[in-house]
């Protein structure tokens, strides 16, 4: 697996591997790696020749108070990972690489970034949605892919890549859990042992909501506002609990699919999950 930190020899490595017609997928990554991030990788192989994967705690996408400084860096394990799960290449690029002294250029995505997670975490996605278009242009690659756990982040990218037309197919990775069923993340690191064997709940309660609509069940508001208690009586601090159509609307009456997240607070930790549902 090569590591390369800087621009120029990843452009000139890639432009090497599409003069052999070789294609590449890509999984933009924070470190810190799972085994969510081992499952995109092992994913991305069987989707182009040659696998890329990133390494950059983005900046951008933290706001102010929130774990930037804090977030866990492994460097060394993530490599080795990498390496085992049969990655091509690594790109670890410092902030002055992605972000050249004086830039001003972002990339938003109105009405996805603002809801659900984008309400209490103002900027958040449109960091993320920079970062991203950022890599894209750099790595140029023919697919890429992201976990389905971080469902709104999927979509913001998916509309940022049709509204601005770029050439890259977005594949969205079901979730990798814990044998409780916590949705596995790097934040799951800052949970005590007893934390993480209620962190589960999360889970479960989403679970509860999809039973209650797969009954027939139809008041939404009735389901979110009984699973976020229910979180609450058990010590998480909900921040929402939302029964969503698969664009992230309103759902209605007669709708037949659904996206059922939540994000809630147990500790230090912030933790997001989501179900898909279908009747």
């Amino acid at each position: 697996m090569q590591i390369i930190k800087s621009i120029p020899p990843l452009r000139e490595t890639l432009k090497n591997w599409r003069a052999k017609g070789e294609t590449v997928a890509f999984v933009p990554t924070m470190g810190n790696l799972h085994a969510g991030h081992t499952r995109l990788v092992e994913r991305a192989k069987s989707e182009a020749d040659k696998v890329v994967a990133s390494i950059f705690v983005n900046p951008a996408q933290f706001s102010a108070g929130e774990d930037f400084g804090a977030y866990p860096r492994t460097p060394d394990e993530d490599i080795e990972k990498l390496r085992e799960t049969g990655a091509d290449l690594l790109f670890m690029p410092d902030a002055q690489a992605v972000y050249p002294a004086g830039a001003a250029t972002f990339v938003e995505v109105p009405g996805l970034s603002e809801i659900l997670c984008g309400a209490s975490r103002p900027g958040h996605f449109r960091g993320v949605a920079t970062v991203v278009c950022k890599l894209f242009n750099l790595v140029q690659p023919d697919v890429a892919l992201f976990g389905e756990k971080d469902f709104q982040q999927l979509a913001v990218v998916r509309r940022m890549v049709a509204d601005l037309n770029l050439a890259v197919r977005v594949v969205g990775v079901p979730t990798v859990r814990e044998p409780g069923g916590l949705a596995m993340s790097s934040r799951n690191g800052y949970l005590s042992e007893a934390e993480k064997q209620l962190a589960a709940l999360l889970y479960q309660s989403l679970l509860a909501a999809q039973a209650a609509l797969e009954a027939g069940g139809r008041d939404y508001r009735a389901i979110e506002a009984a699973q976020a208690e229910g979180l609450r009586g058990a010590g998480f601090r909900p921040d929402y609990f939302a029964i969503r159509g698969l664009d992230l609307a309103e759902p209605g009456a007669d709708e037949t699919a659904w996206v059922i997240l939540a994000a809630a607070w147990l500790g230090r930790a912030r933790l997001i999950d989501n179900v898909q549902v279908r009747v």
